[in-house]
């Protein structure tokens, strides 16, 4: 049987540790490689610049970057590895279970446990997008903290507090930062829902950070119809605000002035 490639990501050495050691334990019914160890997501990423696992072991709680925003990440690659969860939590084991998770281990990880999910991971990889579109809404209720776009041939992250705004064209989105632009292969509707609360709609192709309007200018003589500008901060565009989002944007400008 050919040996797995396997990346373990966990902010406890400790647990790293005892997940090798299991892996030598089951090796003999499912023969695997520790590739690497991480103890975040940020972490991990920088390992698959050079590593392609099959299997990477991801804890759900770890500082900078969780399992959750790490799983979405790697679910945009072009070959995403299997992903098994490990968690002291068992109220997530229950919704992961329901969306048909590759596996999803509670701690501490017993042998038994270990080889079924390797083996259900050999059969299943990649993981049903589903996992990951259902559990983010409850583990990660404020969206991730960062976007991801693929750039000749990397993995970027872009901080979402970065992000200026949001526009749609065609099937890409294009994220512009204060330094520059990125493109995502997001739906703009998506975004807005995950970044609800940073976020606001000038227009159906436009997602603006509220922190980030200075203002807004008429784009037309003032005694016409005419539409409105929002100016926004660090960039020389002016976006424009539709007719029906206007009243909207009108109201969150009003209590932003008081």
């Amino acid at each position: 049987m050919q040996e797995l490639s396997v990346l373990i990501v966990d902010d406890e050495a400790p647990a790293r540790a005892r997940l090798r050691e299991l892996l030598g334990d089951v090796a003999g019914e499912t023969p695997t490689r520790v590739v690497g160890e991480a103890e975040n997501g940020l972490a991990a990423l920088d390992l698959l610049e050079h590593e392609s696992p099959d299997v990477v072991f991801v804890d759900i709680r770890m500082p900078k970057m969780g399992g959750i925003e790490l799983a979405q990440h790697l679910a945009h690659l072009p070959q995403p590895p299997a992903l098994i969860f490990t968690t002291a939590y068992d109220a997530y084991a229950v919704q992961a279970f329901e969306v048909n998770a590759v596996d999803y281990l509670l701690k501490p990880v017993r042998a038994a446990r270990l080889a079924s999910a390797l083996g259900k991971a050999r059969a299943l990889r990649p993981p049903p997008a589903t996992l990951l579109q259902s559990l983010q809404p409850s583990l990660q209720p404020d969206g991730r903290r960062h976007l991801s776009c693929h750039e000749r041939g990397r993995l970027l992250l872009i901080p979402i507090d970065a992000v200026l705004y949001l526009k749609a064209d065609l099937k890409y989105v294009t994220a512009r930062t204060k330094e520059r632009e990125y493109l995502l292969d997001e739906s703009l509707t998506h975004l807005e829902h995950e970044f609800a609360q940073r976020f606001i709609r000038l227009h159906r192709s436009v997602l603006v950070a509220k922190e980030a309007i200075l203002g807004f200018e008429r784009n037309g003589p003032e005694e016409a119809d005419a539409h409105w500008l929002a100016l926004v901060r660090d960039v020389p565009e002016r976006l424009p605000v539709s007719r029906r989002q206007w009243p909207v944007v009108k109201s969150y400008a009003r209590q932003l002035s008081t």
